[in-house]
């Protein structure tokens, strides 16, 4: 299962997602615990103690890592607190375990609120350096990559030269930009004073929430809490469906703002809401109070809007484009099913080209291994799954005359176990998918339940870093089996195995009040004795690798379960395609030297690796401007590609793509920019040319000819 980062305030501060205006120096609210945690917290700590994959005692040393790992998710840039702060909640990091195993969550809370108080003192400083001038000649550059590595800083004259610096910083991408002085530094204000606006709609089920990941990451990277709130939208999400209008919400400029609406929901069948339009109010009922919902967090309004099945939902609305002070209108719209069916598999056909024959490769794109486990465990025979629906695609691809099919599994984070085998076994029938061994040491081989596969013709997996954990066990069940070709980048490098616990259900209570807890309870191993733990899938056709391995991925957690291995399953392979595997791979290397789009990524992706390892931006002016010009001209003739051709790319768009690809350099936050430029750029962005795809199906119709030439060859002898 993908790794769920629930730190609300982390994402605020590191992607600072609205900017809307607030008073200067808000008062920060005092955030209590609630009984509720005490009990979640001691029955947590119960059960990883004793049962996790990897337990350790809740003592000193696991106080010591769970106080470091806190405070890496409340400053993990290191830009609040400074070595004296340290050194001022250096008693805590001996007492969190008591703090736990007692109730007594007073260190967690006030080092909670230490930040809160660095964190207004910060952005109130920087506010003050807005109305000051900057000096673009002088050398000085600022250090963006500030991680594990970094010293906290060792002063208050320390920490404010850096956020001179950062600021200094954020100024020049904007002026860069072609913003003037008066733009730069109105959006620069409210995008600092947004922050301490979101820091007073803090929650004391958000310092809950932070502190007890903290403790449940300290095991090993894929154990999580998840408070209540977190537990419905995992089960939203494994289950592909809710209960609401249909529409899909965002925070800009304190308003809760229509970013989408879900086709055949209440909010598009009802013809009266629009993208753009902002959420005012919302009530319960024909007669339920209005309550008003401008400056909410986007999760609280939410709340309100879902519900159950067949009620009414009354929304007060301003129009887009209309001013605050506007008349508001109201929509009544009764609730109902909504599924999520971007998030389901599709498929598509691609025609690939061979000379003068044309190869239909068919392609199943899977987000995720989903399943409704709630509909199966009440009996319902229709429950939503991953690997009914890719059977049913299966079947449509036959009709659809399909030499050859390709599974995209790129950027699916896992999920379902269950329907990683099922889903395997549609390629592979019966047999072993994957194994397991718990605590124990003891091993059980998971078998398909699929006498006769689905599909039995030339297949393609596509995978790249993002692809993790159960799409892992799909993609090295094809590998052993021989069953198809792996393309892409190496995988995640996730082997372990989860079970949510709901803490509710051990108190035998109905109330949803005390969270879940996602658990690591084994390492699963392939058919060959092998592990995809930190090394993830090695792919048998490499395609450029785009993302940094040091940064994400299995081997980027400082306490990942090292890799090891055990007795292979008993399996057979199921055809020889090891045999193919030379003349996939020079047919490939060919293409990808022949590619002027290949050749400009591969240069894109040094240039990148350059900025990276290079871990600063410099805040000279002239300097800056020579390096944009200099990345423009390089990434003219890829973007004309990426247009695919329709019209050459513009300078504009050249060096905006310039800049962004300068790390740490961000450009206007998304609410700073229109909606509708945001859109539109996400459109494009999904109309443009999937290289990956395009090749991969070109893999695949190589294997298709070579697969054929084969059993000619074959005939022939006989």
């Amino acid at each position: 299962m993908k790794k769920r980062l629930v730190s609300i305030l982390l994402a605020l501060v590191t992607a600072a997602t609205t900017a809307s205006a607030a008073p200067a120096t808000p008062s920060n609210p005092v955030l209590l615990p609630q009984p509720q945690q005490m009990q979640a917290a001691a029955l947590s700590a119960q059960i990883l103690s004793r049962y996790h994959y990897r337990a350790m005692p809740l003592d000193d040393a696991m106080s010591a890592k769970i106080f470091d790992r806190y405070l890496k998710s409340l400053d993990p840039e290191k830009l609040f607190f400074t070595q004296l702060d340290i050194d001022q909640m250096a008693p805590a990091r001996t007492q969190l375990d008591d703090s736990i195993k007692r109730g007594d969550f007073h260190h967690p809370y006030s080092i909670f609120g230490l930040y809160q108080q660095r964190l207004a003192e910060r952005i109130g400083y920087a506010r003050e350096l807005l109305n000051q001038k900057f000096d673009f000649t002088k050398n000085e550059s600022y250090s963006y990559r500030r991680d594990k590595d970094t010293p906290w800083a060792a002063s208050e004259d320390e920490i404010r030269d850096l956020w001179r610096k950062r600021i200094k910083g954020d100024w020049l991408r904007l002026k860069l930009a072609g913003k003037d002085d008066k733009f730069i530094r109105t959006t620069l204000d409210k995008r600092y004073a947004n922050l301490l606006s979101r820091m007073q709609l803090s929650k004391s089920e958000d310092v809950f929430q932070i502190f007890m990941d903290a403790y449940a990451t300290s095991f090993d990277p894929h154990t999580n809490y998840m408070g209540p709130r977190e537990t419905a939208d995992f089960d939203i999400a494994m289950r592909l469906s809710l209960v609401g209008i249909g529409a899909v919400l965002q925070e800009r400029e304190d308003y809760i703002t229509i970013r989408e609406l879900v086709p055949g929901g209440p909010a598009a069948l009802s013809g009266k809401l629009n993208v753009g339009d902002r959420i005012v109010g919302v009530a319960q009922g024909a007669t339920g109070d209005m309550k008003e919902v401008v400056g909410w967090r986007v999760d609280d309004a939410v709340k309100l809007i879902r519900g159950t099945k067949d009620t009414m939902v009354r929304l007060d609305l301003l129009p887009a484009g209309a001013g605050p002070e506007a008349k508001p209108r109201e929509v009544r719209l009764v609730r109902d099913n909504i599924k999520l069916e971007e998030r389901a598999a599709k498929k598509s056909v691609i025609e690939s080209k061979d000379g003068a024959v044309t190869r239909r490769v068919g392609v199943i794109t899977l987000p995720m291994f989903y399943q409704d486990t709630e509909a199966r465990r009440r009996g319902d025979k229709n429950y939503r799954s991953a690997a009914r629906d890719v059977a049913r695609l299966l079947d449509e691809m036959k009709s659809d005359k399909v030499d050859a099919v390709v599974v995209d599994l790129r950027n699916n984070g896992g999920g379902s176990l269950d329907e990683a085998i099922g889903v395997t076994s549609l390629f592979t029938g019966a047999g072993p998918v994957v194994q397991q061994r718990n605590s124990k040491g003891e091993v059980a081989v998971n078998k398909g339940n699929d006498a006769k596969p689905a599909w039995d013709g030339p297949l393609g997996v596509l995978i790249n870093r993002g692809s993790a954990s159960a799409s892992e066990i799909f993609a090295a069940a094809i590998q052993d089996y021989g069953r198809g070709v792996i393309i892409g980048e190496p995988s995640f490098g996730k082997g372990t195995v989860q079970t949510v616990v709901n803490l509710d259900e051990m108190t035998h209570s109905d109330k949803h009040a005390l969270g879940e807890l996602k658990m690591t309870i084994a390492q699963f191993f392939r058919i060959n004795g092998g592990t995809t733990q930190l090394r993830g899938v090695t792919p048998d056709i490499a395609m450029p690798q785009l993302s940094d391995p040091n940064d994400f991925g299995e081997s980027s957690f400082d306490n990942a379960l090292p890799w090891s291995e055990i007795k292979p399953a008993d399996y057979a392979p199921i055809s020889d395609l090891a045999a193919l595997l030379p003349e996939l791979r020079t047919r490939h290397a060919a293409r990808l030297e022949a590619s002027a789009d290949f050749r400009y990524l591969d240069e894109e992706l040094a240039e990148l690796k350059a900025l990276r390892d290079k871990r600063q931006v410099s805040l000279n002016e002239a300097q800056r401007r020579a390096e944009e010009k200099a990345m423009t001209a390089k990434l003219a003739p890829l973007l004309a590609r990426a247009n695919k051709g329709d019209k050459p790319a513009t300078s504009k768009q050249a060096a905006d793509v310039a800049l962004a690809l300068v790390p740490g350099d961000a450009a206007l936050r998304a609410s700073e920019r229109k909606l509708t430029d945001e859109l539109a750029e996400e459109k494009a962005r999904k109309n443009a040319r999937d290289l990956w795809l395009e090749e991969a199906a070109r893999v695949v119709s190589d294997e298709s000819a070579l697969q054929q030439a084969t059993a000619r060859k074959s005939v022939a002898r006989n």
